[in-house]
């Protein structure tokens, strides 16, 4: 393995102590810290797994690791780290997959021990940041309810998809995750800690919420749920074209008859392009079954081709798990994921996923990748730092590649030039990113993603974290000068 200077002595993991591995100012300072209720780690092993993620795709090592154990062990280290200029990142569960979440000889601050989950009302629960979804939904199951909105894969962590935003299946109906939380603990990039909400301190909570981790790191949010059965009824539709999917996917937002909406591409099974899957889901009260003729009358997919059956909720929830246990298995899971991630406004969405899908080949997906479309409303996407087209459809649109090293599949290198391509082809016809995914940003691109909401961004990063340290891999703010 290799080594460098702040990282090649093994430091200790007891609680609250560090010892200086390597020289510099930095190393040095270390005795400064108080107590902390968790670890501060500096070995090899720790400092090369917090410069990896998802993604496979870039590497920034970092000096230390926070195993945070409370927010005042997050606080005590960003107070550190703005007073010697050590740029600092938060990770969950490392999902991230362009690097957003490193840190080049900075301060990850690893949250994973924070998983605390409680209820504060009869609909609400309090989460903090490190829990998963997947343990969020499990505690809420135990009293019929769930997250009104829960993400495809439900291994990442609660402050992870805050972070960004958090879009599923019910975002149709209620929004982006962050759309439905009522309030939030965050620390700063001064060390502060604060509570907020919509009614306290609403500039940081705005700030926070899908900022990036830009000027706070969230520690714990409270997170709205709604009642859901025991069961669910599942439908894959099946459709010859994109714009067909689409075609029909407006027609269900529009009148909300299902919970759950997405759509997905599959490779034809004769070889000859993509099949498109319409998923839809009704959750019928209990010992009630939905009419099918009722729901699907109106529509036109292929009906030879459909599926539809009954499943529990929470295998319904949890679908992605066998499937990562299997990425696992094969080793996929750890080849490089240069994904694509875009909202469209309704007007362009038919002429750009077109266009992309005809140049796109299976094998430009990988044989573990997938294509997602589907639509919300814009009008239940209320968070202000979450940038979305402003027309009344929006679809989200993500190329989830896998890079293989098989011959003949495109490199990581030519994903992500494609992606670049694609990315600008929806800037012209009024898309964004969702900031998730590998794009290669350069300085004249996040002002013009934030738009009318970038001087709202820098005055709230001058106000909570004016030494400049948070979240240098997204790439949005000059790292401080070291």
């Amino acid at each position: 393995m290799d080594t460098d200077p702040a990282t090649a002595e093994p430091a200790p993991t007891s609680r609250g102590t560090v010892r200086p591995a390597g020289g510099g100012a930095a190393s040095r300072a270390f005795g400064a810290l108080p107590r902390l209720d968790g670890e501060l780690v500096r070995d090899p092993c720790s400092t090369a797994r917090a410069a990896d993620d998802y993604g496979h795709l870039v590497r920034h090592r970092p000096l230390g690791v926070l195993r945070a154990a409370s927010a005042s062990d997050i606080a005590a280290v960003l107070r550190w780290c703005a007073e010697h200029g050590i740029p600092a990142a938060a990770r969950g569960q490392g999902h991230t997959t362009y690097g957003q979440a490193q840190v080049e000889g900075g301060m990850v601050l690893d949250t994973a021990a924070l998983r605390g989950v409680r209820w504060e009302s009869a609909s609400r629960v309090a989460v903090q940041a490190g829990a998963r979804w997947s343990d969020v939904l499990r505690a809420t199951l135990r009293r019929g309810r769930a997250p009104r909105v829960l993400t495809d894969y439900l291994g990442l962590s609660v402050g992870g998809t805050l972070s960004v935003g958090g879009f599923g299946g019910a975002s149709q109906h209620y929004g982006a995750q962050t759309d439905n939380v009522a309030e939030i603990e965050v620390v700063t990039g001064n060390g502060r800690i604060a509570t907020c909400s919509p009614d306290q301190d609403p500039e940081l909570f705005h700030a926070a919420l899908a900022g990036l981790g830009q000027c706070a790191v969230i520690t714990r949010a409270s997170v709205e749920t709604v009642p859901v059965p025991p069961s669910v009824r599942r439908f894959a539709l099946s459709y010859p074209t994109a714009s067909a999917l689409a075609h029909d996917q407006r027609r269900l937002v529009a009148d909300g008859r299902f919970a759950h909406v997405e759509g997905l591409a599959r490779p034809a099974p004769d070889g000859g392009g993509w099949r498109y899957v319409l998923e839809a889901v009704a959750m019928p009260p209990a010992r009630e079954r939905p009419d099918d003729a009722a729901l699907l009358g109106d529509l036109h997919d292929d009906r030879e081709q459909a599926e539809i059956g009954d499943l529990p909720f929470l295998e319904f929830a949890d679908r992605m798990a066998p499937g990562i246990r299997g990425l696992r298995l094969t080793g996929q899971w750890y080849h490089p994921h240069p994904w694509l991630n875009l909202l469209l406004p309704d007007s362009a969405a038919d002429d750009v996923v077109g266009t992309v899908m005809a140049g796109l080949t299976p094998d430009a997906i990988g044989p573990s990748g997938v294509v997602l479309l589907y639509p919300m409303r814009r009008a239940v996407l209320r968070t202000p730092l979450l940038r979305v087209p402003d027309e009344p459809v929006v679809f989200l649109f993500a190329l989830l590649r896998t890079a293989t090293p098989a011959p003949g599949a495109p490199t990581a290198e030519e994903a992500l030039d494609a992606n670049r391509r694609s990315y600008e082809l929806a800037r012209e016809r009024g898309g964004v990113r969702y900031p998730v995914g590998s794009v290669a940003m350069g300085p004249g691109d996040w002002p013009a993603h934030f738009g009318e909401r970038w001087p709202d961004l820098v005055a709230a990063k001058a106000a909570y974290d004016p030494a400049s340290i948070l979240a240098p891999g997204v790439g949005v703010f000059p790292a401080p000068p070291r």
